[in-house]
Formats: structure tokens, C-alpha cells, sequence
């Protein structure tokens, strides 16, 4: 994939420099210098796993034989939709949330002179995706299954965080609200759709498929993002920081992670009445108690056991598709996370 990386990157310059030349807009100098230096900062900071994602799954739907530059600039361009997507989402999600950080610098908020600014800074985000895809995509058969799919990935994200922001109300700090169900429905709409499904229905639809034919991919797909998920709340508590490159903080945040919803569903009247008590409060000896409280109930092995399960009926059912091509897609994905420390 770092072969992708690099022409994934010179994609990343030619919409950059489209977008700030846009002839729907009559852009003045100050205006163009400040959408480059948001796009700077906001856009092409993380990890770009979902964006080169749609490269690799469209290059192994055609069994990877060698793509076209064109088909690679295009895969890109839907990659970075993804990406923008993500940056419309954080830039937001920061300022909802009151976060200070995000990837190591300063919320895009928190930045001198942008303030709320960064409101309207979102919606131009999700602007530019209608954009590139008109720019790029608008002769294309599948136009309107793009604009479809990302309309609908939106929708479902956006409800997934009035879910957890609902469920985890400031100054409504209430346990009996966490449930594996309520859990398990915030982190499909937040996280599984946009991060996992939407690069693999770009590809499919660049590859001239369609996605009512491709359910049963959506559904493992949506599965695998859970599972990444509930990695993600396991490792928050006990991976080595080091190796997270974070320190995690769901316990003082009140996150209602998969760790405290196993807590609730094993522990006994006493062991509930310390989660009650201690469960997000930004304090040394509250933190450690509910790690205390973890080690007692064996999450670790809890956890452990869940892993094994759903990696033995992921690997199931992706053996059970007709299309090999399709398979490699979900594999690719699954051995990315699978295990994963960080």
C-alpha cells in the first residue's frame, strides 16, 4: 500500500488546489489562504487508513492487476472524500465534546483567531465532498450511488453521536443508561459505517457493482468495526501507553465503553455500588479502583474470549462469499486489526 501512499498524497494536491479555485466561489486572497490553511491542518493529518483503504480494496477487486493512473486517481479521490468526511466529523466532534487535542496539536477550534470560525469550517468540509464528486465523478453511471452512499453513511454517523451524546449527558452522569445494546448501536452508526463499509462500497461501486447485491459484505463489514471498536475501549484501559502513543481516558470521561458495560452486566450489588461511585471522575484513586475492579471481573480474559469468537465467525462468513476478489477485500481488512496493539 505505500506504493499507493505516494500517488494517494498527489491526489490529496490536485482537489486541494481545485477546491481553492473553485469557480462556484469568487475567492479573495484572505479567504483562499485561510480554506488552504484549514485543509492543512484538519484534512490530512491522520493515520489516511480509510482513504487508502478504497485503493486497496478496489485493486484487489480486480485481482490486483496493475491499475491505471486514471483509476488510481480516481480511488483516490473517493479515498479523500472519506478523508474529508472524517475532518468534517472531528472538527465538529472536538468542539461538541470540549477537547483541547486531537492528533497531537491543538482542536481546530482551539487554534488562535479560528474560534467558532471552525462551525462554518465543518460545513465547508462537507461541502468540498459534493464537489469532488461533481468534479470527478458526474459522467460516471454510479454518480448517483456515490452522492446516495455518502448522504446515507452521513446520516447514520451523525445519529450514532446524538446517540453517545444523549446517552452520555454532562451533569447527567447515569450508569443505568450503558448497555451492550446501546453500546453496541452507538459505535455501528458513529464509527463501523464511515470507517469500514464506506471505502469498501466506494470500490464496489467503481468497480461497477451494485450495493444492493453486497448486503451481506455490508453486514461483516459492520461487524468488523464493532469489533475494532470494542479493541479500541479495551486498549484505552489496558494496552502500554507507550505502545497506544496515548494515555487513555474513558474511565474520567464517562465513555460508555464495551469495558464498563461487560462490568455492569458481570458484577455483583457491592462491585456495582464502586462503579457508581468511581466511574467517571477525574481522579487518581476513583481511576484505580475501576481498574481494581477490571482485573477482578477478568475482563482481560473476557475480552480475549469475545475476540476469538467474533475472529472465528468473521473468517466464517467471509469464506462463505461466492466472489474470491471480495473475500481478499474483507480479509485485507480483518488482518489489519486483528491483534492489533495500537
Amino acid at each position: 500500500m505505500s506504493d499507493f501512499k505516494s500517488k494517494f498524497m498527489e491526489a490529496y494536491y490536485v482537489l486541494k488546489s481545485e477546491l481553492l479555485n473553485d469557480p462556484g466561489f469568487e475567492f479573495t486572497d484572505d479567504s483562499r489562504e485561510w480554506v488552504d490553511k484549514m485543509l492543512e491542518y484538519n484534512v490530512p493529518g491522520g493515520k489516511l487508513n480509510r482513504g487508502l483503504s478504497v485503493i486497496d480494496s478496489y485493486s484487489l477487486l480486480n485481482d490486483g492487476k496493475e491499475l491505471t493512473s486514471d483509476e488510481i486517481f480516481k480511488a483516490s479521490a473517493l479515498g479523500w472524500c472519506i478523508e474529508w468526511l472524517q475532518a468534517y466529523f472531528l472538527v465538529l466532534d472536538d468542539i461538541m465534546d470540549n477537547s483541547h487535542t486531537r492528533r497531537g496539536q491543538p482542536c481546530w477550534y482551539k487554534v488562535e483567531k479560528v474560534g467558532m470560525i471552525a462551525v462554518n469550517d465543518g460545513i465547508l468540509l462537507r461541502n468540498h465532498i459534493s464537489r469532488i464528486l461533481k468534479n470527478h465523478f458526474r459522467p460516471k453511471s454510479y454518480y448517483v450511488d456515490l452522492l446516495d452512499l455518502f448522504n446515507e453513511v452521513e446520516f447514520q454517523t451523525a445519529s450514532g453521536q446524538m446517540i453517545d451524546l444523549i446517552t452520555t449527558l454532562v451533569g447527567e452522569k447515569d450508569l443505568s443508561k450503558y448497555s451492550l445494546p446501546i453500546h453496541c448501536r452507538i459505535v455501528q452508526y458513529k464509527t463501523a459505517y464511515y470507517s469500514f463499509y464506506l471505502p469498501v462500497a466506494c470500490a464496489l461501486l467503481m468497480a461497477g457493482e451494485n450495493l444492493d447485491n453486497h448486503v451481506d459484505v455490508k453486514n461483516i463489514l459492520i461487524e468488523m468495526g464493532i469489533y475494532f471498536q470494542v479493541q479500541d475501549d479495551y486498549l484505552d484501559c489496558f494496552a502500554d501507553p507507550e505502545v497506544l502513543g496515548k494515555i487513555g481516558t474513558d474511565i474520567q470521561d464517562f465513555k460508555c465503553s464495551w469495558l464498563v458495560v461487560k462490568a455492569l452486566e458481570l458484577c455483583n450489588e457491592e462491585q456495582k455500588k464502586i462503579l457508581y461511585e468511581n466511574y467517571g471522575k477525574d481522579d487518581a484513586a476513583c481511576i484505580a479502583k475501576i481498574k481494581t475492579l477490571y482485573n477482578d471481573l477478568k475482563l482481560e480474559e473476557v475480552f480475549l474470549e469475545y475476540e476469538k469468537k467474533t475472529y472465528e465467525k468473521l473468517t466464517s462468513s467471509i469464506a462463505a462469499h461466492p466472489s474470491k476478489a471480495v473475500q481478499a477485500v474483507q480479509l485485507s481488512f480483518l488482518g489489519k486489526i486483528y491483534k492489533r496493539q495500537k
